[in-house]
């Protein structure tokens, strides 16, 4: 199952920048044999104008045709990692293709965008920034590749 992170907001050369490299690199190479992966980021420019609606737009134009859509929304379930990995695994064994994770701006993401969406996950009660987000999501599907392949590197 291809995996797509669609953000808002274009990430500069930096450490958040080489984080989600890594984790998305071990992401691929880890759950490869489970039919996990690859993963890439796609970026849409918010200063394209229109606010949370424009960006919205953007972001549904940034999603691969007939992919599962999952909105990062502080008001998504709340998932511990290894329910992650299962969502995951058990979509990929589904036979679902593509998934799709949406990061909104600053504004978080326009609500029909967040209605449209075939789930909704949160990374916890606080809000993070939008950019720290994608580092977040990157460890965790990493994290989730891991737990698949019986790796050491999720202990709980």
């Amino acid at each position: 199952m291809r995996v797509t992170i669609a953000a808002v907001g274009r990430l500069r050369a930096g450490p958040e920048r080489d984080l989600i490299d890594d984790y998305l690199d071990r992401f691929d190479r880890t759950g490869r044999a489970f039919g996990l992966g690859p993963a890439q980021v796609v970026e849409v420019d918010e200063r394209k104008g229109g606010g949370m609606a424009g960006e919205a737009k953007l972001l549904d134009a940034a999603v691969p045709e007939g992919a599962m859509r999952v909105t990062l929304d502080e008001r998504g379930k709340l998932m511990s990692s290894p329910d992650f990995a299962a969502l995951l695994q058990a979509r990929a064994d589904d036979g679902v293709r593509d998934m799709c994770f949406l990061i909104g701006g600053a504004d978080g993401l326009a609500p029909d965008l967040r209605r449209g969406a075939d789930a909704s996950i949160s990374l916890g009660k606080m809000v993070w920034p939008h950019m720290l987000v994608r580092v977040m999501l990157a460890e965790q599907l990493y994290r989730a590749a891991s737990i698949r392949a019986g790796l050491p590197y999720h202990r709980a």
